[in-house]
């Protein structure tokens, strides 16, 4: 029989992270959505100094001077978050498809698996 302390360090966190690929995608979507009212973006890394725990990305558009929505990772999906009214919208199975929620300005099949 396994000591139950043993085992317990075995498990294994399920949870997707930021890739390059992720990155460049974002980079094309805001340059793509632009003239759509995209206006920046930008990809906090955990820290742990911060007071978020996970990595997120932070999305601008044009209507709002302060961030309008934030994608996260969770499990093995993307959660889209209304920043504004601070609430999660939806959760999508890729972070290009929780960018194409925001704005449908690129493909959603649009990156290739790195």
């Amino acid at each position: 029989m396994m000591d139950q302390q043993a085992s317990a360090t075995n498990v294994v966190s399920l949870r997707q992270g930021f890739l390059p690929r992720h990155r460049e995608y974002l980079m094309r979507w805001l340059q793509a959505g632009a003239c759509m009212g995209l206006c920046d973006a930008d990809i906090t890394n955990r820290d742990e100094n911060d007071e978020v725990d996970m990595d997120h990305v932070l999305v601008w558009v044009r209507e709002n001077a302060n961030p309008a929505y934030m994608v996260r990772p969770e499990g093995m999906g993307w959660v889209l978050i209304d920043q504004i009214r601070e609430r999660p919208l939806a959760t999508y199975r890729s972070f290009e498809a929780a960018l194409h929620a925001i704005r449908p300005v690129l493909s959603c099949g649009a990156t290739v698996a790195a």
